[in-house]
């Protein structure tokens, strides 16, 4: 994937030099930051296509990377997190992480969530694809959302994913499992939270008002369109 750059965050230089050792094998250029101060200083002053990041180093300042990040930019983020720590990750989410990987990790399973993100985070720009329903408009070339003609310009990218995963089957219900399957990967061994969590945060983007994802209870969620 030559011309790909990714920032690795974490206090543990083991750990950034064994996922730089197998993102560089896959030809994904490697930047490493040891510590919140050090990785802002680096997105600031250049551009990455993702960012692997350890929310929980000692100093908490993961947390706070997480949130400059969503305020700043549209980053693909893929979370470090402890086995068990399921509140960690549910609050990754909210903060706007895409994907996570547990530690432990499987180098390998890292690379396969990297590229399948990536791959995710550049789906439907060469094709020009729009999609158009009252009140909700998506450019999926531009990876623009517009409701009632304004921009929500504070999507993640998985955020946005799930949206258009939805409105590209319109009024079909998906169960949660078919949505981690389809938006997440098949690969992805989420909780099946981690789906409520994601459609909380786009309603709320979406607005109050625009209940265009609705939830069949005990079945799943669908976005509803045509009335």
């Amino acid at each position: 994937m030559q011309g790909v750059s990714v920032l690795v965050v974490d206090d543990e230089a083991g750990v950034r030099q064994l996922v730089r050792l197998y993102l560089e094998k896959e030809k994904i250029e490697v930047e490493e930051a040891a510590c919140g101060r050090e990785a802002l200083d680096k997105l600031r002053r250049s551009k990455f296509d993702l960012l692997i990041l350890d929310l929980m180093m000692p100093d908490g300042d993961g947390w706070s990377v997480a949130r400059e990040v969503r305020r700043r930019m549209d980053l693909p983020i893929i979370m470090l997190t402890a086995r068990g720590e399921e509140m960690d990750r549910l609050l990754g989410f909210e903060l706007g992480a895409d994907d996570y990987v547990v530690k432990p990790f499987s180098p390998r399973e890292l690379v396969m969530r990297v590229k399948a993100l990536l791959r995710r985070a550049n789906g439907g720009r060469e094709t020009g694809e729009q999609l158009q329903f009252p009140g909700l408009h998506i450019d999926v070339a531009g990876r623009v959302v517009k409701v009632d003609g304004n921009e929500i310009d504070n999507l993640t990218p998985k955020e946005f994913d799930l949206l258009l995963y939805l409105a590209r089957h319109p009024n079909q219900v998906m169960c949660r499992e078919k949505i981690l399957e389809q938006v997440w990967g098949y690969d992805f061994y989420g909780d099946l939270r981690t789906v409520d969590t994601h459609i909380k945060n786009l309603r709320e983007k979406l607005g109050r008002e625009h209940y265009f994802i609705t939830t069949v209870w005990g079945v799943g969620y669908k976005l509803e369109v045509g009335k």
